[in-house]
């Protein structure tokens, strides 16, 4: 087996084992793509775990600029850039993703600005505990996930160039979806992703959220953040005809999984604080499923 070989089995090991929701999707696509949405799957997934296994906030922000310096060379370097340092946390797994990450950047031609603007979204969740607006939570979102969104269109294939404004509104609808359902987490850490002006509109309090104990207005806040995230799914609906064929099942199963994570967190009545709102593994399977023999039907 070769390098490359390996290299992208590793990535395959990853996604398999750390992309929850991403995976089930990339059953619909063809070998070559599938491979590629794993390697640069690895690479957002290690980014996160350079800021988030950390000792410290310190530690987590060299993490992420020796990360930046391999991104730098593996766009300078055509041959296979530079390789972490051993002792670098998780550089064993990280360098063996290199290769099949390089070689998918070039062969799908996916600018770096997108995984430099995840690094530096990244590195935002070091200092930035709270967002004020909508405003300002939505250039967060276009980092961490607008910026996945518009890698992953490079490899699904398109032509329009409106693609990229729908590829950027689903990453929104996704990573909104995320933060509605992570309500609990993310305040176990201090933080709180719902904008402040949206608190103070409906009767929230930091204080509410940050003991877990909401009040009833709560309800309504989610609702409307929730009709916010509606909103961005419908924006970024018209992408599903705007990339290539063999890639569109894909896309609808990612989706189907998302959205459909949306409406179960309105199910429980915006009860994020009870526990963790997540589609049970056989319906994210029935949907791959489901999407991988329309794909094969339309081939």
């Amino acid at each position: 087996m070769s390098l490359l070989e390996h290299s992208y089995r590793h990535c395959q090991r990853v996604a398999k084992a750390r992309a929850r929701n991403f995976y089930y999707s990339f059953y619909a696509l063809p070998q070559e793509k599938r491979g590629a949405m794993c390697a640069i799957y690895a690479f957002f997934r290690y980014c996160d775990d350079l800021s988030d296994d950390a000792s410290s906030v310190e530690a987590a922000r060299q993490n992420l600029r020796c990360w930046r310096a391999v991104l730098d060379a593996a766009y300078a370097d055509t041959a296979g850039g530079a390789l972490l340092p051993a002792d670098q946390p998780g550089a064993a797994s990280a360098n063996a993703m290199l290769p099949a990450f390089n070689d998918t950047v070039r062969r799908f031609k996916i600018p770096k600005d997108y995984f430099a603007e995840l690094i530096a979204g990244t590195e935002m969740d070091l200092d930035v505990k709270r967002y004020e607006t909508f405003e300002d939570l939505y250039r967060y979102c276009y980092r961490v996930a607008s910026c996945v969104g518009l890698s992953v269109i490079h490899i699904f294939g398109f032509t329009d160039k409106e693609a990229e404004q729908h590829a950027e509104w689903c990453g929104i609808a996704f990573q909104f979806t995320n933060i509605l359902r992570d309500v609990r987490e993310d305040a176990q850490m201090g933080r709180i992703y719902l904008p402040l002006e949206d608190l103070r509109r409906f009767g929230v309090t930091e204080e509410d959220i940050l003991s877990s104990r909401p009040p009833s207005a709560f309800v309504d806040l989610m609702r409307f953040e929730s009709q916010r995230a509606h909103d961005y799914y419908e924006k970024s609906r018209p992408l599903l005809h705007m990339i290539h064929a063999d890639s569109r099942e894909a896309l609808v199963a990612l989706m189907e999984i998302y959205h459909g994570l949306l409406k179960k967190i309105e199910h429980t009545g915006f009860d994020v604080f009870a526990r963790r709102v997540s589609l049970p593994t056989w319906k994210k399977a029935l949907i791959a499923i489901k999407s991988v023999l329309r794909s094969r039907g339309g081939r």
